[in-house]
């Protein structure tokens, strides 16, 4: 078992984590100094956290994997039951009640349930063979994802329900319509073109625009149907009429004013957008080979807030510069594609499924969190995995990748 262990991978994760560790310290470094050991400080915490998922290491490692798809119904439902229980015993931060706190510890259980999701989608795929030509099969799949979506949604947290998405790459892999995924696409393009422009205006160019491409489809192939293109129209049109409603009704105003800020419908460097300006400064200061440890100063001057957590690639951005940052931005894609590779040679349906449904998760994240340091994409609250101080984020996404460990060395040759 040791030696058929992705230990590659392994190396990838540890130097991720310390790289994070490293970093951390750096936003909370002092004239006074910034005590490594103690648990009251954000590196303290982190660093014992990540000494504590290790302990984990061994534990998952020897498990026999059937152990994880015997106890995937169980342990999402429990996980399920952690969400509802934070609308009776949860605790409000930033806005959003999201966190269970135990004693000095705070535990947020949407972290835990991307794990047991994950573990129930990889249990339902791979022992049912799905046939995702019937519509009950794609729906129970769906369905596995879009409960905890919802109820991560109503606490209001909606950045970590965004991340279950990533889960549609593991769908599509598995055999689901490519079209639902062009759809998916379309409604993006529709809510962000609804948004930029009226409905009416919008509607209008995408009816332009489909009405061309099925002119220059119907040239290149005299028997192409005229239907798919109507439903689609039919769609986008409805949905970019309602786009109004979901913007203005489903969204909170935070929300909100980081969509305009990010479409460049609204400019504030001091409100809303202060935490973007503040994050894009200190990644260009950083030059190409950047400032140097605990050198940075718009990190010294605690110009950009929560840059322990969310926006911790901004310190990496001006301490490490141009290169830094690209070996950081490698590394992630290095062990997404590693754990890809290992997964497509995989016999087992199960060990395939998961490596999938880690990868897709771990880039969500990854995606996401420096799109929204860098301004590419809204600000909605996704830390960097084995970056950002969190515990709890740290913990489930080692315990996501033991699994992941344990499943790849036990696939069959």
């Amino acid at each position: 078992m040791i030696f058929r262990v992705d230990w590659v991978s392994f190396i990838l994760y540890l130097f991720l984590v310390c790289f994070g560790i490293v970093n951390i310290y750096s936003t909370g470094f002092t004239e006074a100094g910034n005590p490594f050991w103690e648990w009251g400080t954000s590196v303290g915490k982190q660093f014992w956290l990540f000494v504590v998922s290790l302990m984990f290491l061994p534990l998952i490692l020897f498990i026999n994997s059937n152990f994880f798809e015997h106890l995937a119904y169980l342990l999402y439902g429990l996980s399920i039951l952690s969400l509802l229980g934070l609308f009776l015993f949860g605790q409000k931060i930033s806005g959003a009640t999201s966190w269970y706190l135990i004693g000095g510890f705070s535990l947020q259980p949407s972290e835990f349930v991307k794990i047991t999701t994950a573990l129930l989608l990889t249990t339902r795929l791979s022992s049912l063979q799905m046939d995702f030509k019937k519509w009950s099969a794609v729906g129970q799949v769906l369905m596995i994802i879009a409960l905890p979506m919802v109820l991560i949604v109503l606490q209001p947290d909606a950045g970590s329900a965004l991340v279950f998405l990533g889960l549609f790459f593991v769908l599509l892999r598995e055999g689901l319509d490519l079209r639902i995924l062009l759809l998916g696409l379309g409604l993006v393009v529709a809510f962000i073109g609804t948004l930029l422009f009226d409905p009416l205006s919008f509607s209008l160019t995408l009816g332009v625009l489909l009405f061309l491409s099925y002119l220059l489809i119907l040239y290149r192939n005299k028997k192409a149907k005229k239907k798919p293109f109507l439903i689609a129209l039919a769609i986008s049109v409805l949905f970019s009429f309602s786009v109004d409603f979901i913007f203005n009704s489903v969204f909170e105003q935070r929300h909100r004013d980081r969509f305009n800020i990010i479409l460049g419908l609204e400019t504030d460097t001091k409100g809303i957008g202060y935490n973007i300006n503040q994050s894009k400064i200190a990644i260009g200061s950083g030059g190409f080979f950047g400032k140097g440890f605990l050198n940075g100063t718009q990190t010294k001057g605690r110009f950009v807030p929560e840059q322990h957590t969310d926006y911790i690639f901004s310190t990496i951005g001006e301490e490490w510069g141009f290169l830094g940052s690209s070996a950081i931005v490698m590394l992630f894609t290095l062990l997404i594609l590693r754990v890809i590779y290992r997964a497509e040679k995989h016999t087992q349906s199960n060990s395939r499924i998961f490596s999938y449904c880690f990868a897709s998760l771990l880039f969500i994240h990854f995606f996401v969190n420096i799109g929204m340091t860098l301004g590419l994409v809204p600000t909605v609250g996704i830390p960097l995995p084995f970056i950002s101080s969190g515990g709890t984020n740290l913990i489930a996404f080692s315990l996501m990748f033991f699994i992941y460990l344990n499943l790849d060395a036990s696939r069959l040759y």
